[in-house]
Parts: structure tokens; sequence; C-alpha cells
């Protein structure tokens, strides 16, 4: 359940009208090989989560591989602490999508918003009642999955029951295509928590897991894709990124308060959980000499700045950035132990390099979606 709740947030809802928008009818192509990106800096992590961890278990503070890890560590908080401001950016959009007010003001009530939920979250965090909200959101997690349940059944109702009422867009696919799909990353990832749980879980279990939970993830999302054509047209001509709402009220009103429902308590048990991760991680980098809650705070103040000098689309593509960073560097850690370790085949140092390169371009082309 952790590593299928961790990829599957609001960037399951939100992915759906962006790819129509930036590809047209090829949406489901992008989305393919949008996960078959994932799945392949998946399968980094979890040779990483064999051969890393072990080599890690011996080595001393000065050594290489351990040094890298330090730092990827130190990259993993970063991005948690950018994806908090993406979860919260989101769930404001969405709050604020039933609500009448002035676009000029729009953005600016959204980062209030976020602004008020950092803050409380940060007095919990001092209290130390964090973790009492974070074990009350998990429970969330069952109803999120019954919600999508819900909303692939519904769509392939009103397919069955009206067929392709409008014309398709067209296809649209081109280099440029390129940058805005990588800026989507954001949206299947959260496979690499399976890595760092390795005090509650043995590797066995948590390799099969994670692949399992992108098999599930992958599944679902080609399923909403697929089930979301005949609506491709509108979703296409969906403004901001709750645009799956006027779908979900199209087809019927009372799903469009389930799936706000649904995105309101996953961003925000999201938010929580990586707030907490990217605290506990600075604290583990740092050597204990950052406390928990001071990285926590520096984590809510980074995800604040960054949520008012972004719009909701540029800060997609920022966490998906920064993630691709955390990948790229996990293939390096791969490539390293299995070059010392003899662990790995020709073929699979290869790949390393092959995957390390495709999540840099990402990292340094990775662009917004249009609005």
């Amino acid at each position: 359940m952790t590593p299928l709740a961790s990829i599957i947030g609001s960037g399951f809802l939100i992915c759906g009208p962006l790819l129509a928008r930036e590809f047209g009818s090829a949406a489901i192509l992008a989305m393919t090989a949008l996960l078959g990106i994932a799945y392949a800096a998946g399968w980094v992590i979890r040779f990483n989560i064999i051969h890393v961890e072990d080599h890690l278990a011996s080595a001393p503070f000065h050594d290489s591989i351990a040094w890298v890890a330090r730092i990827t560590q130190g990259v993993l908080a970063l991005a948690y602490a950018v994806s908090v401001a993406y979860y919260l950016k989101l769930l404001a959009e969405f709050s604020l999508k039933p609500v009448a007010i002035d676009p000029a003001w729009r953005s600016i009530a959204a980062n209030v918003i976020v602004t008020v939920i950092i803050g409380l979250m940060t007095l919990l965090a001092f209290g130390g009642s964090l973790r009492r909200v974070e074990h009350l959101a998990h429970g969330t997690v069952s109803i999120k999955i019954g919600i999508i349940a819900g909303l692939l059944v519904a769509l392939a109702i009103a397919w069955a029951r009206s067929g392709i009422v409008d014309p398709l867009p067209p296809v649209r696919l081109s280099f440029a295509s390129i940058p805005m799909l990588l800026g989507l990353i954001i949206t299947v990832q959260g496979f690499e928590t399976s890595r760092y749980l390795g005090h509650d879980y043995p590797a066995a279990l948590r390799i099969r897991t994670m692949r399992h939970a992108q098999w599930i993830a992958s599944a679902i999302y080609l399923a909403f894709i697929a089930l979301l054509t005949p609506f491709l047209s509108r979703a296409a001509a969906t403004e901001g990124v709750a645009g799956i709402l006027d779908i979900m009220e199209l087809i019927a009103p009372a799903l469009g308060l389930f799936v706000l429902a649904g995105a309101v308590s996953s961003q925000l048990s999201a938010a929580v959980a990586d707030s907490i991760g990217s605290g506990g991680l600075v604290n583990e980098v740092s050597r204990r000499r950052i406390s928990v809650p001071l990285a926590f705070t520096l984590a809510g103040a980074l995800a604040v700045l960054i949520v008012w000098l972004t719009d909701p689309f540029e800060v997609v593509a920022l966490s998906s950035r920064a993630f691709a960073l955390f990948y790229a560097l996990q293939c390096v850690l791969a490539l390293m132990v299995s070059v010392r370790d003899r662990s790995a085949t020709n073929a699979q140092r290869v790949g390393f390099v092959v995957i390390g390169l495709i999540c840099l371009v990402a990292v340094f082309v990775g662009a917004p979606a249009e609005g």
C-alpha cells in the first residue's frame, strides 16, 4: 500500500486533461512513455535495494559510494520539500475550483491557503502531533482507491451509453512534446518510498511490492486515459490543473464532489508524509546536527517560497525535475556499486547510463504544461 498510495495521488487526476491538451489523441502513448520511464527508474532503485544497501551496511564513512548515497539523500530531501509545494498547490486549486472567484485573486487565495496549511503543519511538528495526523491521513488511502474505482466505472458506463460523440483531437507529437512529457514525471513518482523502508521491511518484500505497485498503478493510469477517450476534446479544452472536475461533473454532478474529496484528502496526506520524509532525511544527512522540527521548518519555508513564486503548472515541472535528479543519482549509485562489486552485467550497466541520461534530460529541459 505504501508505494501504491505514493504513486496514485492527484497526479492521477491532473494527467488526463494535461496530456489531452499537449498530445491530443496520442495521450495514451504519452502516458505509456511516462510510465515506461518511471518503471525503468524503479528497476534501478530495486537494484540498489539489494546491492547499494548491502554495500552501505559495511562501508566506512569516507567511502565514495557512501558519499554519493548521502548526496542522493540530500537531493531527495529537497525533492520532498518541493513536492510539498506541488501537493498543497494542487490541494488549493482543487478546493477553489467550485468557488466563483476572480481569476486575478484565485492564485493569491490558493497561495494563502497553502501558507496557512504549512504554518499549521509546522506548529504540529513542534508540538509532536504531526505523526498522529499522518496516521489519520493514511486512513484515506482506501477511500482514494475506492473513488478512483468509481471514477473508472463511471467513465466506462458513460462511454457504453453515449459512445464517442465529439470528434477526437488531432494527434500532436513532436520533439517539442518531450520537455512537456518530462515535466510530468511527478505524476508517476512515489515508488522510491520503498527504498527507505529498510528499517521496517526486508529487501525482498520491498522489491516485490514496489514492482507490483508500479504494475497496478500503470494499469489504472492507462485504463483512465483509455476510458477518457470519448471526452479527450473536452478534457483538452478544460482550464487549470483541476480540469478533471469539469469532466466528472459532466458525467454525473455528484461524482465531482467525490473526486474533489479524494483529491483534497490525498494531497494533504501526501504533503504531510513528504514533509516528515524531508525533515527526517535532512536530520540524517546532517548527522543529527539539524533537528527534525528545524529541518521540517526549513522544508516548509522552501515550499512556501516555491508556491508564491510559481504557478501550478510550473510547480508540477519543478517537482518533476527535482525527482528526476534523484533518479539520475540513483543510476550513478547503481553504476558505481556494479563496477566495484561486479554485481551487474554490461547490458545492465548500459541500462543504468541510458536511464540516468534520460533523467538528466528531464532535469534540464522538463517544462511546464500549457495552461
